[in-house]
């Protein structure tokens, strides 16, 4: 079974008033008045218990807000992280690109470091000669050296053009210095930039995943909040399912008690008579009934006793036997609380009994079949199922706990049967 808080409130069975084995009863008033106070307290419990399965709803329906509200944020975050990714796939190839440029401007660099180089080496040969030569005067003797007027004309067009040129070579030579200073500036301040923008793109993408990392860890307990949130309600329906049939079983019991007087004579007749337990249509060999409060549950061989086993403690005795259609009978008087197909008792049913004013449960574990539902009232001998390997079995056994109160999940309340309860 699942490890639930199940309170079985067990003590329906007292004060039933009843005759179970001859014991002495109440009166008809107390025991009314006991089993109406019972039937109240479940009554509260089950109020109380459906209260906290509307809270766990609850809070299973923020868990799931919550988780929609983070995976909402985790895709825009997906959507900035792919964005960026992006843009930096796009600066890199841009990146790319500039470098292509700055192969292509050093290429430009060395043709004009090889103009400014020779056109150096000219207006340093141009100054040589002026210094030779004494510069303007010499420029004014080619003037006056001029045969005749049209010679002069001629000579001071040529001293003019030579003139113009050197202003050139110089203008050209110093734009020349500006437009590669000019380059390699800008070079520098792209590449500057580029880096600097590829660098607060990675940075910025690794906030956005740093982000999202921890948006799928608040994620992953978020889901396992709700998982144990959906396992605490399924804990406080099956709590809910146990007080329902609980509180039916007392209702019967109530309708016991007011017919106590009519049935006790009828019930002391066939105890002295002996009758034998109902079959149920089994076909497999019947214990013998004892005379005392207990009778033994199954035929067959002690195949596990109560104690501490290799890897865990066993809190019943196993009863295994082969044969076919085993039946399975109530170790006493009492009521059914639970009858129901669990995960690891397989085919399982829970009665409440009661004797010399003590509460003891009695569980039936790993049958094929049930034969008696929840709130069932069975007396001692009677077959309520048949033996089989339903559940976590390993070969064909009954499973019998005996409780002295309640059955708790811990089952803190289990007793060795060997002594109590006559068995194989």
């Amino acid at each position: 079974m699942r490890n639930s808080v199940i309170t079985l409130a067990v003590a329906v069975a007292v004060g039933l008033g009843t005759t179970f084995g001859g014991m002495s009863v109440k009166t008809e008033a107390a025991s009314l008045s006991s089993l109406k106070d019972q039937q109240e307290k479940i009554q509260n419990q089950r109020s109380n218990v459906q209260s906290n399965i509307k809270q766990g709803n609850d809070k299973i329906t923020n868990i799931q807000n919550q988780q929609s509200n983070v995976e909402q944020q985790m895709t825009r975050l997906d959507m900035e992280i792919g964005d960026i990714t992006s843009k930096i796939d796009d600066k890199t190839a841009k990146a790319d690109s500039t470098k292509r440029q700055i192969a292509k401007l050093e290429a430009e660099t060395k043709v004009i470091q090889e103009r400014i180089k020779k056109r150096t080496a000219l207006l340093k040969e141009r100054l040589s000669s002026y210094q030779d030569t004494g510069g303007v005067v010499d420029y004014l003797s080619v003037l006056m050296g001029a045969q005749s007027f049209s010679d002069f004309i001629d000579r001071a067009n040529a001293v003019a053009t030579i003139m113009q040129a050197d202003q050139e070579i110089i203008k050209q030579h110093e734009a020349d210095k500006k437009e590669l200073a000019k380059k390699q500036d800008k070079v520098k301040k792209d590449l500057s930039s580029l880096k600097k923008m590829v660098a607060d793109l990675k940075n910025m993408n690794k906030q956005l995943n740093t982000q999202k990392a921890a948006k799928n860890k608040l994620l992953a307990s978020l889901k396992l909040q709700e998982g144990e949130a959906q396992n605490d309600v399924m804990n406080l329906q099956e709590q809910d399912q146990l007080l329902a049939s609980q509180e039916k079983a007392i209702k019967e019991a109530i309708q016991l008690e007011k017919d106590r007087e009519a049935e006790q004579a009828a019930q002391s007749a066939q105890t002295a008579q002996g009758d034998s337990p109902s079959s149920g249509g089994a076909t497999g060999q019947i214990p013998s009934i004892s005379s005392g409060f207990w009778t033994q549950p199954a035929e067959g061989i002690i195949s596990s006793g109560f104690g501490k086993r290799t890897r865990d403690f066993h809190y019943g005795v196993d009863i295994a036997n082969n044969g076919p259609n085993v039946p399975i009978l109530a170790a006493a008087d009492g009521v059914v609380i639970r009858s129901y197909l669990s995960s690891s008792y397989g085919n399982c049913i829970f009665i409440s009994h009661s004797y010399n004013g003590q509460v003891f449960t009695t569980v039936y574990a790993h049958m094929s079949e049930r034969l008696v539902g929840d709130g069932a009232v069975v007396k001692k001998g009677q077959q309520i199922g048949i033996m089989g390997s339903s559940g976590e079995a390993t070969g064909q056994h009954l499973h019998f706990e005996l409780h002295k109160g309640p059955w708790t999940p811990d089952k803190r309340f289990a007793i060795n049967p060997v002594g109590i309860i006559p068995l194989p």
